[in-house]
C-alpha cells in the first residue's frame, strides 16, 4: 500500500472507529489518593511515634532517623503488596525533561530456596542506578559510573497501575558518587531551603515571632495537542521529533476563535475523564480542563501544591497524558509548536511563597499599601527578575520553546514584570517616597436586575507579559509545555532568596538607624524601585515599540534563541547567585550548561536529518509522480490538438528542483562538526541549520498546495487538527 493510500485508509479507520466506552463516574471521595502513601494513609498504617516523625519530616524537612525509616519501609511494602505490587522503583528526574525509573522486586530467596519478600529502611533510602548513562555534563565518565538515588520523604510514594501490573513508586533524588546533583529535584529542594532561610530573616525583622517553615507553591497549567494515532504514526516527524516539520496551512485554522472554550469533542471528553480519574487516584488535584485556542489543542490545570510535590506531580501528569491518550487512540503532543501557523503550547507556572503562620506572602489583601510583608516580598520578586532575567530566559530555553517565544501567541523573550494597575501605582508611589493608598476595582454592574453585582478585581490581566502578577501569585508564562517545572522553580526560588537577603540587610540598617517599621520598609523599597523598577511594564509586550524601549531605554535583554540564552549559566553573577545560596556549585551549574547545550544541538540535528529524509523519500517521490501525471495528461491531449496550461507543471518542477537544492545544502550543513566551542556549534544550529530547514519546508509546503491530494503521502493539517 502506498503512503498516500495509507493516509486515505487512516481517515476511513478514524471515521469508522468503535468509540472507547465512557467510564462510569466514580465519586471523588471514593477514588481520591487511593493509590498514594500520603499522611492520611501513614496515620493508619504506622505507629503513633513513626507517624509523628514522618509528619514532622514532611512538613518541616527535619531529618528522619534510620529506625523510623525501617518502620515506614515495612508498612509501605505491606500497603503496596496489598494493592498487587511486586516491584518498587526509585523514581528520579535526570537532566532531561522526562522521568526515570529502575524497577526492583520485593522478592528474595532464603537458604531453603523459598521466595520471601523484603523491603528494609536501607532499601527505601538508597538505590543505585548508573550515573554515567544519563546526561551529567562531564561530572561522571563512563569508567566512573556509580550514581545513587535517595528517597525524598517530603513527596509521597504511590502505586502506578498499568495493564501489566502495579509498581510502588518512590520519589527520589539522584546524585553522583562524588555527591553532585545529577537531577532536577536536589536543586529544587535546596532552592526552597535557601528561600526559607532568607524569608525567615525578613519576617523576623518585621516583628513576626511565630514563623513556620516557608515553602514555595506551584500550579502549572498544561497545554497539549491530541492527534489520532493513525495520522500521527504515519508522520516520521511526529514520531521522532514531536512536531510537524512539513505541513501547509489549512484554509481554516484558528481565525474564527471558535475552538477556545468551545464544546469538548465527545471522544476527547471520554479521554479526559479517564485521565483525570487516574490523576485523582494519585492525589493530583486536576482543577480545570478546556479547549485551548488552536484546533486539536487542550489544557488541564491542577490546583496549587507545595513546589516539590507539584513538580513530581507535573512529571507524572505528562507520563499519564501520553499513556492514557495512547489507550484512547490518540498521540498526545507536548511539543511547544507541533503545528506551524496555530498557537503553540506552554505551561504557565503559577508560583507563590508562604507558610502556616503568615499565610501566602504574595497575597496583597484588600489594602496592599498597608500589607508591608507583601510589599517586601513582591519587591524582592521585582528585583530578582530585573537582576536575573537572562537566567529566567535560560531555564526555559529549548529548541522547541524557541518556536513560541516572541511570537504573537506567547510571551516575548524579554523578561519583564506585570503588576497590574493597582500594584503598579503603589510601587510608583513608593518610588516617589510616599505610600498614600491603593485603588480598588469597584463593583461590576451591568444594569441588569437579574445579574448580581460583584466586586471587580483592582487590575486587568496582561497576556503578553512573561512574568505577571495575577492576584495572589506570579505567573511565569514563558515555560514550555514539554518542560519540567523544576528548572523555573529553582531559578525563581533562588533569585527570591538572594533578593530577600538584600531586603533583610537594608531593612536591618534602616531599623538600626532609628526608623520605624513602615518608614524603613518604604525606604528599602524606594531604593529597590530606583535600581530595579525598569523591569516593571504593563503595556503590550508584543509591540515593536516595547522591544525597542526595553533594550534601548531600560537596558533589558532581548534573548531570541536558546543559543543566545544558555550563556547566562556562565555569567559570574549567576555563578555567585547559586554558590552563595548553596543551590548549585560551580561544577553543577557548568554541567547544566553543557547538558542543555548538547540537548539543543542534538534536537536541531535530529530534526534536520528528518527534514532531509522526508524531503527525499516522501515529498520528492510525490512531486515526481505528479509531474509524470501532468506530463502524461498533456501528452495525451496533444494528439487531439489540445494542450493544458503548463504553468502548474512548470511551478511543480521549479519547486521540486529548489527542494532538492535546499535539501542538499541542509544535508551538507548537518555534516559540519569542526566547531571551536559548544557555543559556536549552538549558534551554527540556530543561525545556519534552522533557516535551511525552513527553506526546505517552504518548498515542501508549496508543493503540498500544488500536488493532487490523492498523491500526497503525509497526513495533512486539516486532517490531524480537525478529525477526532
Amino acid at each position: 500500500m502506498s503512503t498516500s493510500q495509507s493516509r486515505t485508509r487512516a481517515i476511513a479507520e478514524i471515521t469508522n472507529r468503535v468509540p472507547v466506552p465512557a467510564l462510569t463516574p466514580q465519586p471523588l471521595e471514593k477514588i481520591w489518593a487511593t493509590d498514594v502513601f500520603n499522611l492520611a494513609t501513614m496515620e493508619e498504617k504506622l505507629s503513633k511515634n513513626a507517624f509523628k516523625a514522618m509528619k514532622k519530616t514532611v512538613q518541616t524537612g527535619v531529618a528522619l532517623d534510620p529506625a523510623t525509616a525501617d518502620v515506614v519501609a515495612a508498612a509501605m511494602k505491606d500497603w503496596a503488596m496489598a494493592k498487587g505490587a511486586k516491584f518498587f522503583s526509585h523514581v528520579f528526574y535526570p537532566m532531561t525533561n522526562i522521568t526515570a525509573e529502575k524497577h526492583d522486586g520485593f522478592i528474595v530467596t532464603n537458604a531453603e530456596g523459598n521466595a520471601i519478600t523484603e523491603f528494609t529502611g536501607s532499601l527505601l533510602i538508597k538505590g543505585e542506578p548508573d550515573g554515567s548513562s544519563f546526561p551529567n555534563g562531564s561530572i561522571r565518565m563512563t569508567n566512573a559510573a556509580r550514581g545513587y538515588t535517595a528517597w525524598d520523604p517530603t513527596s509521597p510514594a504511590y502505586i502506578m497501575q498499568t495493564a501489566n501490573g502495579a509498581t510502588l513508586m518512590i520519589p527520589s533524588v539522584f546524585m553522583s558518587w562524588t555527591g553532585e546533583a545529577l537531577d532536577k529535584k536536589i536543586p529544587l529542594l535546596r532552592s526552597n531551603d535557601a528561600m526559607n532561610q532568607a524569608a525567615q530573616k525578613v519576617l523576623a525583622l518585621m516583628g513576626e515571632t511565630e514563623i513556620a517553615t516557608l515553602n514555595s507553591s506551584c500550579g502549572a497549567e498544561q497545554e497539549y495537542f491530541l492527534v489520532d494515532t493513525h495520522f500521527a504514526n504515519s508522520r516520521p516527524d511526529l514520531v521522532l521529533a514531536g512536531r510537524t516539520l512539513f505541513g501547509a496551512a489549512p484554509a481554516k485554522g484558528q481565525q474564527f476563535d471558535d475552538h477556545y472554550f468551545g464544546a469538548i469533542p465527545e471522544r476527547v471528553q471520554v479521554f479526559m475523564q479517564d485521565f483525570e480519574d487516574k490523576l485523582y487516584r494519585l492525589g493530583i488535584p486536576a482543577k480545570t480542563h478546556h479547549n485551548e485556542v488552536a484546533p486539536g489543542q487542550f489544557e488541564i490545570a491542577p490546583y496549587f501544591e507545595a513546589a516539590n510535590v507539584a513538580a513530581d506531580h507535573q512529571q507524572l501528569m505528562m507520563t499519564l497524558l501520553k499513556n492514557t491518550a495512547r489507550e484512547h487512540g490518540f498521540m498526545c503532543l507536548l511539543h511547544e509548536k507541533p503545528f506551524a501557523g496555530v498557537n503553540g503550547s506552554g505551561k504557565h507556572v503559577n508560583w507563590s511563597v508562604g507558610n502556616a503562620t503568615q499565610g501566602n506572602l504574595l497575597d496583597p489583601g484588600n489594602t496592599p499599601h498597608e500589607n508591608l510583608n507583601f510589599l517586601l516580598f513582591c519587591g524582592a520578586v521585582i528585583r530578582g527578575v530585573h537582576l536575573y532575567g537572562p537566567l529566567l530566559r535560560a531555564v526555559i530555553a529549548t529548541a522547541s520553546n524557541d518556536h513560541r517565544l516572541g511570537a504573537n501567541e506567547a510571551p516575548p523573550a524579554i523578561l519583564s514584570v506585570y503588576l497590574g494597575d493597582q500594584l503598579e501605582k503603589v510601587f510608583d508611589d513608593i518610588k516617589d517616597g510616599k505610600l498614600t493608598g491603593s485603588m480598588q476595582g469597584g463593583d461590576m454592574d451591568l444594569g441588569l436586575t437579574q445579574i448580581l453585582t460583584f466586586k471587580r478585581d483592582p487590575g486587568d490581566r496582561n497576556r503578553t507579559s512573561p512574568f505577571a502578577f495575577t492576584g495572589n501569585r506570579f505567573e511565569f508564562r514563558a515555560v514550555g509545555s514539554s518542560q519540567s517545572v523544576s528548572g523555573p522553580l529553582v531559578a525563581m526560588n533562588t533569585m527570591l532568596a538572594d533578593s530577600l537577603e538584600w531586603v533583610a540587610e537594608n531593612l536591618e540598617a534602616e531599623l538600626k538607624g532609628g526608623a520605624d517599621k513602615a518608614t524603613a520598609v518604604i525606604a528599602v523599597l524606594k531604593k529597590l524601585m530606583e535600581e530595579h523598577g525598569n523591569v516593571v511594564f504593563g503595556g503590550d509586550g508584543y509591540s515593536a515599540e516595547w522591544h525597542k524601549m526595553a533594550v534601548e531605554e531600560r537596558g533589558l535583554k532581548n534573548i531570541p534563541t536558546t543559543a543566545d540564552a544558555l550563556g547566562a549559566f556562565q555569567e559570574e553573577s549567576v555563578k555567585a547567585l547559586f554558590s552563595n545560596t548553596g543551590v548549585l556549585s560551580d561544577t553543577e551549574l557548568a554541567s547544566r550548561y553543557e547538558v542543555y547545550a548538547e540537548q539543543y544541538i542534538l534536537s536541531i540535528e535530529v530534526e534536520a536529518k528528518l527534514v532531509v529524509e522526508m524531503a527525499k523519500t516522501s515529498v520528492y517521490p510525490a512531486a515526481l509522480a505528479y509531474i509524470k501525471s501532468l506530463s502524461g495528461a498533456n501528452a495525451g491531449l496533444s494528439g487531439l490538438s489540445l494542450s493544458l496550461d503548463s504553468s502548474v507543471l512548470e511551478s511543480v518542477v521549479a519547486q521540486t528542483n529548489a527542494l532538492l537544492g535546499a535539501t542538499d545544502k541542509l544535508s551538507a550543513a548537518v555534516e559540519k562538526h569542526d566547531f571551536e566551542s559548544t557555543e559556536a556549534h549552538m549558534h551554527f544550529c540556530a543561525h545556519e541549520i534552522c533557516p535551511l530547514m525552513l527553506e526546505v519546508r517552504g518548498y515542501a509546503d508549496a508543493l503540498e498546495a500544488e500536488i493532487a491530494d490523492e498523491l500526497w503521502p503525509l497526513a495533512k493539517y486539516r486532517e490531524m487538527l480537525f478529525i477526532k
